[in-house]
């Protein structure tokens, strides 16, 4: 399997900013996204990219988050402004062949290891 790295995690305060990166070959022809999954939480869908750019956010983060990918450098980002103590969690980026959509993101696709972002 192909293997997706995630990186930009960290500490951060409360309302401050964090851009992940996920990188891994065959971004153009694929769905990407970012999940989340706290302790004692389920995991969460945060945003995804359809291969023509088309995105969808959770609720809990719409206007806060932008995911954005660069096909000619095969990276995935998610920038993250006004960050909240609920952000807090393991954040993994993944792929799928075909359609987008969070479950089947979810169910079928290919995970990162993940990169842990907190927010206190």
């Amino acid at each position: 399997h192909v293997q997706l790295v995630e990186s930009g995690g960290g500490s951060v305060q409360a309302g401050g900013s964090l851009r992940l990166t996920c990188t891994g070959p065959g971004y153009s022809t694929t769905c990407m996204g970012w999940f989340r999954q706290a302790p004692g939480k389920e995991r969460e869908g945060v945003a995804h990219v359809s291969s023509d750019g088309a995105t969808r956010y959770g609720d809990s983060v719409k206007g806060r988050f932008t995911i954005s990918k660069d096909d000619a450098k095969n990276t995935l980002y998610l920038q993250m402004n006004s960050l909240e103590v609920e952000d807090t969690g393991l954040y993994a980026c993944v792929a799928v062949a075909g359609s987008c959509n969070f479950a089947k993101l979810k169910m079928i696709g290919r995970w990162g290891q993940g990169t842990q972002v907190t927010v206190s």
